[in-house]
């Protein structure tokens, strides 16, 4: 393929992606806030060629003209003068010191909050004890203060507003630099031989810039409403002049013969206030990375289910402790779906470990979050198959069954156990949270299980490491905490994805040694989603082989490992170095899987398979017996070899 046809065939994914613009109008209120706040900007910006009366001009002889008057849309105020001008001209003075003010306030409050929490120490102490010596005060008695100090006037209102406000941008952006001044990144560039300068504005800053931004977005229109507060009070804008906030006050006087004049403008602050703020949520939406990657809402706590394709339940009864038919979940990102579990099915034994192997991105972690219902919704939803425990399909189940079978009936391991375990809570409290959640017992009895099961996964010293936090411990204690936490309520099913990837070699191999005896032990069938075919070799009974969202290989362990039917088995299998073996050739898979938004037709493993031929990339290639097993493949590999 020509690097031309490469650049058009990634267009559509690159544009598939949404647009800000449209993740914000996707948000209805903050679509609504932009819809009235483009209308009041647009008629602030045309107000000086707009045919409207001077605002300034009085004329006593029309004073207090009702809204509808020819000539005067909105009325008259007490000295006659035009609503409607004074209206359209306070408008934009009000827009424009909010504006400023917030841009003031944000500039010097990130600045100090960044330097703070970048360099720490002294300059943290004398810059945020400052700030704490500002924040003392009630910010508007401040502001008061400020405009006492330096009379009453616009521009004075202005410079209050924007040091009142000074403090809440510190110490938001304080906070967030604190937890960036020592992250790896930061430690690198370092390294690479930049300054402090270069640091905190090329690297630490651009981090920062969401937090100042979304600041931002919800402090404009506090900006505005206090500005219009002190005018209200006749410290901000001087007569002649107009301001939202001025008008308001003008008309409190007239509020039962006359109450337009102040409901008015009083209305005008309202829609301003309001449509910033709304857009101001919206934009905070935007800027979170699940809303980024596709999803239009905040993650709920069940995958969506929406089946289009419903196989029949399972007409006998069997041995299975778990059974997925013909499972398929996708992610809608933009105007592109990712297949990422094409239609898996798997069946797992009482008392046996199935391996899940593949590639990364081969849909292994999608198919056993998809088992729980834990796939993030949205993007992703559950569209076919079946999940079936007990003769009860999970997909089908109520959110209150679903909750009490998570962690009951069926256990995971995840994969990086520091992310998993909670930083706040020791780790006995987690166990005993596990074990509460599914047995009305007391603390101290669940304190005492959870004791007990951190002997059982071999952690020594037991009661005391109970009261320890997560950072307390090494990597392998705490993926042993996981472990106990999965085995709390003696789990029917335990799904284990990858928990020893990221442990050194000792670790891992006690882990595992941990992980089978505590199998044969308990009687728990075992998901055991890996990459390393030296980890199923030791502890899997049998094997599923994944490659772009399917199934391709199933069989047991000892058949796929000594006789690979499908090419991408066999692939997989030579990337494994063998002690004792330095002659062996390792030979890396050619080419990169398939994305799963554009999976070719036929073989979805043609382009890197060396027996490929014409009819293997057209037409659908189902999963086929083969002696004791299954593979995906017209032409495997055990055929020829028999």
């Amino acid at each position: 393929m020509t690097a031309a046809s490469d650049t058009v065939a990634a267009k559509p994914a690159k544009s598939a992606r949404p647009s800000s613009f449209r993740l914000l109008t996707n948000n209805r209120l903050a679509a609504l806030g932009l819809i009235v706040l483009g209308i009041v900007v647009a008629l602030a910006l045309l107000t000086p060629i707009l045919p409207l009366d001077n605002p300034d001009v009085t004329d006593p002889a029309n004073r207090l003209l009702p809204p509808g008057t020819a000539g005067h849309l909105l009325g008259t105020d007490h000295l006659g003068r035009d609503i409607l001008s004074r209206l359209l001209w306070g408008t934009r003075v009000s827009l424009a010191v909010g504006l400023s003010a917030t841009l003031i306030a944000a500039f010097f409050g990130s600045l100090i909050g960044l330097v703070a929490g970048y360099f720490g120490g002294r300059a943290d102490a004398l810059l945020m004890r400052s700030i704490d010596m500002l924040m003392a005060f009630p910010y508007i008695l401040l502001a008061l203060g400020i405009v006492a100090v330096l009379g009453p006037g616009l521009l004075n209102a202005l410079y209050a507003i924007a040091v009142v406000n000074i403090p809440f941008f510190a110490r938001n952006i304080r906070g967030v630099t604190r937890g960036l001044a020592h992250r790896e990144f930061v430690d690198a560039a370092r390294l690479s031989g930049k300054g402090h300068a270069g640091v905190l504005f090329t690297e630490v800053l651009p981090n920062v810039l969401p937090v100042i931004v979304i600041t931002m977005s919800s402090t404009v229109g506090w900006m505005i409403l206090e500005t219009a507060g002190l005018s209200f009070l006749g410290l901000g804008v001087q007569p002649p002049q107009a301001d939202l906030g001025s008008m308001l006050g003008e008309g409190r006087k007239l509020l039962f013969n006359a109450p337009f004049v102040s409901v008015i403008p009083g209305l005008m602050i309202f829609a301003l206030v309001m449509s910033i703020n709304l857009i101001g949520d919206g934009v905070r939406d935007v800027l979170d990375p699940r809303l980024r990657s596709g999803a239009l809402a905040r993650p709920s706590a069940r995958t969506r289910v929406d089946r289009r394709e419903v196989p029949a339940m399972p007409d006998r009864e069997t041995d299975d402790a778990l059974d997925v038919i013909d499972l398929k979940t996708e992610f809608t990102v933009g105007s592109s779906v990712y297949r990422a579990v094409g239609g898996v099915s798997l069946d797992l034994k009482d008392k046996e470990c199935l391996g899940l192997v593949g590639e990364s991105g081969s849909g292994k972690s999608v198919t056993a979050m998809s088992v729980l219902g834990l796939v993030a919704t949205p993007p992703g939803a559950i569209v076919g198959g079946r999940v079936v425990v007990d003769g009860a399909d999970l997909l089908e189940v109520s959110d209150e069954a679903l909750r009490g079978l998570r962690g009951g009936k069926i256990s995971m391991i995840f994969q990086d156990p520091l992310s998993t375990l909670h930083p706040l809570f020791t780790v006995g409290d987690q166990i005993a949270e596990a074990i509460r959640s599914h047995h009305p017992v007391g603390h101290a009895e669940a304190w005492k299980r959870s004791v007990a099961l951190l002997e059982l996964v071999r952690i020594p010293n037991a009661p005391e490491r109970a009261s320890s936090y997560p950072h307390e411990l090494s990597g392998g204690m705490r993926q042993r905490v996981c472990i106990a936490m999965a085995l709390a309520n003696d789990s029917d099913v335990l799904i284990a994805d990858e928990p020893t990837t990221a442990l050194d070699v000792t670790v891992q191999a006690q882990v595992l040694r941990l992980l089978d005896d505590l199998r044969r032990e308990k009687g728990a069938a075992v998901l055991f989603i890996t990459h390393d075919f030296g980890v199923v070799s030791e502890i899997c009974d049998r094997v599923a082989v994944m490659y772009a969202g399917r199934i391709v290989e199933l069989g047991t362990t000892e058949d796929v490992l000594s006789r690979p039917a499908h090419p991408y088995t066999r692939k997989l299998i030579d990337c494994v170095p063998i002690l004792g073996d330095p002659d062996r050739r390792l030979d890396a898979i050619e080419g990169l899987p398939p994305t799963v938004n554009r999976l070719p037709p036929g073989c979805a493993f043609a382009d890197r398979c060396p027996r490929v031929r014409d009819d293997c990339r057209a037409g659908e290639i189902a999963l086929a017996d083969i002696g004791d097993r299954q593979v995906r493949c017209l032409y495997p590999l055990v055929e020829t070899e028999e």
